[in-house]
């Protein structure tokens, strides 16, 4: 009678395996140590909110790049010295107005304009946000907390391989004469995700 024994070999940690890959590319001349080390400086350094922030405060401070920056996103942020990834060709700018909200998503994936408003967060990534935002859009903002007037019309943007979007929040009363820099310590991730208003 055959030997019915099963060798099971264990799975190694998630710690091993990413030293076994470090490693392999390593033999092969390659340097992902150097890699690792810069994606993480981007990541925490300069892909960050703070940029899209700056966006927005120029924009509710300056009508000429605003009208720009809706004309071409993605041209309009090299003016304050920010750049997109090459496939991120297009960046499209959504205005929110008292009648009117934008809130964004990727059904596919996690993808977002992460140079400008920074890596998406974890509940952004989560398969039941990404489904159900698009049907069921009011009913998911107001357990996230935005709970929108029912004349308020909800639009909903999922991102393609090539666009990418934000929004533009309503300015806040009571904040004309502040500068950029003061407009801009009010824009949160999650505003310009569309997940919140100011």
């Amino acid at each position: 009678m055959p030997d019915q024994t099963h060798h099971h070999q264990a799975t190694a940690s998630v710690e091993a395996r990413t030293d076994a890959i470090e490693a392999a590319f390593q033999e092969r001349g390659m340097e992902p140590a150097n890699f690792i080390r810069e994606f993480k400086h981007l990541a925490e350094e300069e892909w960050v909110p703070e940029n899209g922030a700056r966006v927005v405060a120029k924009a509710w401070s300056d009508p000429a790049f605003r009208e720009r920056l809706f004309a071409n996103g993605r041209e309009a942020v090299t003016e304050l010295g920010l750049s997109m990834p090459p496939h991120h060709r297009h960046l499209v700018v959504l205005e929110n107005t008292p009648k009117v909200h934008n809130v964004i998503c990727c059904t596919l994936c996690s993808c977002t304009a992460f140079s400008i408003i920074g890596l998406p967060p974890d509940w952004y990534k989560d398969l039941e946000y990404r489904a159900r935002v698009v049907r069921q859009s009011r009913t998911v903002l107001k357990e996230m907390g935005l709970d929108l007037p029912a004349d308020m019309e909800i639009r909903v943007w999922d991102t393609t391989a090539d666009t990418r979007y934000m929004v533009l929040p309503v300015r806040p009363e009571g904040t004309e004469g502040w500068s950029e820099e003061k407009l801009a310590g009010l824009v949160t991730k999650d505003a310009m995700i569309g997940v919140s208003r100011l």
